[in-house]
């Protein structure tokens, strides 16, 4: 991929389409996971377990970035939302499962909520192509 090409994936989530955005977005050497839910098209998995949620959604947002050729060794960022601050050691321990030998940059934050509330966890994932590991 050219530096001045952008592609875009989609999951079939029912909020892309209706909100009309994408999956995932490659532009140059970054790939942008968009907010992943552990909602696979309208089943919630995990549904009052914030540490399953949080691996669904992450598998989730690797696998969009597969769509990439990349895989965990790729992700540099990654964002986690919660609805509740007593789920922060739960989903700090899937993170930790994922992303303990890749140790991107991460941001955590408790939100009020989400669109559908039995949804205990949001993430995000940001990715770059050619990551050299140190």
């Amino acid at each position: 991929m050219t530096s001045g090409t952008v592609r875009r994936v989609q999951s079939g989530s029912p909020w892309e389409e209706s909100f009309g955005f994408a999956r995932a977005v490659a532009a140059g050497d970054r790939v942008l996971v968009a907010g992943t839910t552990s909602f696979k098209g309208t089943v919630l998995y995990g549904e009052g377990d914030p540490y399953e949620q949080a691996k669904v959604a992450f598998t989730g947002a690797l696998e969009a970035i597969g769509e990439f050729g990349l895989g965990v060794e790729s992700v540099i960022r990654t964002r986690m939302y919660l609805t509740h601050a007593r789920d922060v050691d739960e989903v700090g321990r899937a993170h930790q499962e994922i992303f303990g030998t890749v140790r991107p940059v991460s941001t955590l934050l408790v939100v009020e909520g989400f669109v559908d509330p039995r949804i205990l966890v949001e993430v995000e994932v940001e990715a770059f192509r050619g990551a050299e590991q140190s």
